[in-house]
């Protein structure tokens, strides 16, 4: 039965009829259905390769190389090669970035028929046309190769509708950002670059300074290189690309080195010169990986210099990488940097680190000369007997006494303090002297001045004496001050 609907009437005027609008059936829009593609497991596997952090290389953006990979499968999509292209040995497309910036900044215009024939092996491979060869040159492979692997299950979603959701990107990714607010590879950074080398090298222009050599590696851990520069001095730069062969000097060339770096340090005694070549000389060890006798000795004689002008920085670099050559039972002296590292906890006041060096030490290594006197100066400062401690200081073997000669102001105070409650009224200047180790009584009044003492210091029947009633109070604020913070730069 037919009828209309009339809406009620809700006040005096007239009403009005309304026709009800018919609603035209739902028609299935085409386009919000959407297609759902399955991709060859080749494909995916070559995708997880692309993002995978083995594979990661130095400064190509994240962005750049989806741009990359999706225009490499969009032209395999529309040529339907999908199934042909081999994608086990198919580039990854960072390894092609990196290719394109290398061509564009070291290729001359003579090679550009070289380049068009690169850009058709591609299309080969991409097309599945002629034969590709599974070892590719060491140029076109800047990583190892991964190993065909089957695609995780948890990796087969179900429900996924793009390409863009059948990747699975690696959690927190490190990158590296570019400084220059460019993409990396810019011409305008490695112009700068190369304008610094030629600065250093006095004209000498690096052959490529962009991109390492065919046989190079991009990690520095994985592999040395050989070095082949002849120039005995190099400033030292820190390393913000792989390093290269043409600016390293081989180990025959940095023997020379160091032979001619002990004479100037004895002839000219510049620490700024001598420490920078110093690290430079260790840099072109640590690039080619080498360790032997003769890098134990360039530390060596490196901490030693380092020690004497006072820089724990470069000292403790030094120590720290003596270490681990010690470890592969090098030969070098490492009694006498033992010692040295218990000197330097004595002075930073290293709880932990002193305990770690004595659970180290074997009997045999006890009884040696220089740990023993390093055990003994320890020991004295435990017990608070500054008379052993100073007597030992007037010791020391070796160059330990550079490293005493840090903490011993600190020391001097710390018995003054105590001097001051045992001995009453006064103390001879001349007993000070001998029992704190000064070389002369002006020496001695000296430091007692530096420390707002010098009130307390009075002349009595000829002879200079300090007053330890007055001087017990300000020697034991400067005993706390000193104590209060130590300069550990460098820590180990």
């Amino acid at each position: 039965m037919a009828y209309t609907v009339v809406q009620p009437r809700r006040g005096f005027e007239k009403p009005f009829q309304t026709a009800t609008p018919v609603n035209p059936p739902p028609v299935d829009n085409p386009k919000s259905q959407k297609t759902v593609r399955d991709w060859p497991p080749k494909v995916r596997l070559y995708v997880q390769r692309s993002f995978a952090e083995t594979n990661t290389i130095s400064g190509i953006g994240r962005q750049e190389m989806e741009t990359k990979l999706k225009q490499i499968i969009s032209d395999a999509a529309e040529s339907n090669t999908l199934l042909t292209v081999d994608w086990d040995h198919m580039p990854l497309p960072q390894e092609m970035i990196m290719e394109d910036g290398n061509r564009t900044y070291t290729m001359p215009v003579a090679k550009a028929s070289e380049q068009q024939s690169n850009l058709q092996v591609q299309r080969d491979v991409m097309t599945g046309n002629g034969t590709t060869s599974k070892k590719r040159k060491s140029s076109e492979q800047p990583t190892a190769p991964q190993p065909e692997e089957k695609t995780p299950p948890w990796r087969n979603k179900k429900g996924q509708t793009t390409f863009e959701d059948r990747i699975t990107y690696p959690e927190k990714r490190p990158r590296v950002e570019s400084t220059s607010g460019t993409p990396s590879k810019s011409v305008a950074a490695l112009e700068n670059r190369k304008k610094r080398f030629e600065n250093s090298e006095n004209g000498y222009v690096p052959p490529s300074p962009c991109a390492p050599p065919a046989d190079d590696p991009m990690d520095v851990d994985n592999a040395p290189i050989v070095g082949r520069c002849q120039k005995l001095e190099k400033k030292y730069y820190r390393l913000t690309a792989a390093p290269n062969p043409d600016l390293v000097r081989p180990p025959y060339i940095l023997q020379k080195t160091l032979d001619l770096l002990k004479q100037k340090w004895k002839d000219e005694r510049n620490y700024s010169y001598i420490c920078d070549q110093f690290k430079s000389l260790r840099q072109d060890l640590t690039v080619q990986h080498i360790q032997t006798d003769f890098t134990v000795s360039v530390y060596e004689i490196h901490a030693r210099i380092a020690l004497e002008k006072g820089d724990l920085g470069e000292y403790n670099q030094c120590q720290t990488q003596l270490r681990e050559l010690y470890a592969l039972e090098l030969r070098g002296r490492p009694t006498e940097f033992k010692a040295y590292r218990i000197l330097y906890f004595i002075h930073t006041r290293n709880r932990t680190g002193m305990n770690d060096v004595l659970a180290d030490l074997t009997s045999a290594e006890k009884s040696e000369g220089p740990i023993r006197h390093a055990l003994e100066a320890r020991s004295a400062l435990a017990l608070g007997n500054y008379h052993r401690f100073f007597q030992l200081y007037l010791e020391t073997p070796n160059m330990g006494a550079y490293l005493m000669d840090m903490f011993a102001p600190r020391e001097r105070l710390a018995a003054l303090a105590n001097m001051c409650k045992s001995y009453k009224p006064s103390i001879k200047l001349r007993f000070i002297t001998e029992e704190l180790a000064f070389e002369t009584d002006e020496e001695a009044a000296r430091f007692i001045c530096d420390n707002n003492c010098g009130d307390s210091l009075e002349n009595k029947d000829g002879e200079v004496v300090l007053l330890t009633g007055k001087a017990a109070a300000l020697f034991e604020e400067r005993r706390k001050e000193a104590f209060q913070k130590v300069d550990i730069k460098g820590q180990i």
